[in-house]
């Protein structure tokens, strides 16, 4: 049950076992030496000498499985706290490892209080389920501040919908949430944070369609991780090139961003592949190509018969 990451204690516990192999070893070969020198000068002294070396090797096997069986229970428990023995027992039956159910329970760590999902793993098996939305502010060149709000469904990195404003209010916001989905594509989660702009209005609205909002803790915008990096990508990768000079200008370089957001750039979370997924092209489809996109500032290669 070894797991990818190597902390300090694993490695410890990796050179002890190496210890504790090289002692079995030691000790096999000294039982094996005593008894055949026993045998060969038929001396009872050797021989009870040899016995009684086995006998410490017998018990050192038996200590050592024993201990086996409680780290390899141990680990099973912490990946998976809200197993209990019998799982882990069925676990440890499928590795070859016969022991009683009444064994691993007495290797139980005893929890004060239930086992709870984290907050990734809450993210994770709800990807399919869950949109977040957001607020960024865009400044221009008269120095108006325009805001940009975004839905982003966190199964496969997509923007459902995206719109600006100068003045954005609970009415408006909710109006974007309605176009975003249609009612047979309702998501069932709504993660956001607490600004006001998300008034009562905006929380009737989420209520009468059916989707349940799950709000982010105070000052954590870890939690809205998804939709906080997508915003930091849409700074870093367009809007810090270009010039902002009202709301029609930010739409349509949003739009061209977003084109090749979804069809052309690579996400490290989806394997390497884009939003919309990029079929592999072989050498044998001809030699490649630069594509400019999003003004020039990005390129998509593809490879083109000649």
């Amino acid at each position: 049950m070894d797991t990818a990451k190597q902390t300090p204690t694993s490695v410890l516990v990796r050179r002890v076992r190496r210890l504790q192999v090289l002692t079995t070893v030691w000790m096999s070969i000294e039982v094996g030496v005593a008894l055949g020198a026993a045998w060969i000068a038929r001396s009872p002294a050797l021989l009870g000498f040899g016995g009684d070396s086995a006998v410490e090797l017998l018990s050192t096997i038996i200590v050592l499985w024993q201990f086996r069986f409680r780290s390899d229970s141990a680990n099973a428990e912490r990946l998976n706290p809200a197993w209990g023995a019998p799982r882990i027992h069925g676990e440890l039956l499928k590795l070859g490892i016969d022991i009683g159910e009444s064994s691993v329970s007495k290797y139980m760590v005893r929890c004060r209080k239930p086992p709870s999902q984290t907050w990734r793993t809450f993210l994770e098996n709800h990807a399919q389920q869950l949109v977040s939305i957001d607020f960024f502010t865009v400044p221009t060149i008269r120095f108006q501040v325009l805001y940009v709000f975004l839905v982003l469904a966190h199964d496969r990195r997509r923007i459902i919908h995206c719109n600006v404003t100068a003045h954005p209010t609970a009415e408006w916001t909710g109006q974007q949430l309605r176009e975003a989905f249609p009612f047979d594509q309702l998501p069932r989660y709504l993660l956001r944070d607490r600004d006001a702009i998300f008034g009562d209005e905006f929380r009737e609205q989420v209520r009468d369609m059916g989707i349940r909002e799950v709000l982010s803790s105070p000052r954590s915008p870890w939690q809205r991780a998804y939709v906080e990096r997508v915003i930091g990508s849409i700074r870093r990768e367009c809007l810090d090139h270009v010039i902002v000079f009202q709301e029609s200008s930010l739409r349509r370089t949003l739009n061209s961003y977003f084109d090749y957001y979804h069809r052309s750039r690579t996400h490290l979370s989806l394997g390497k592949d884009s939003p919309e997924p990029r079929a592999i092209q072989p050498p044998e489809m001809g030699s490649v190509v630069a594509v400019p996109q999003v003004g020039g500032l990005h390129h998509r290669y593809e490879r083109r018969s000649a």
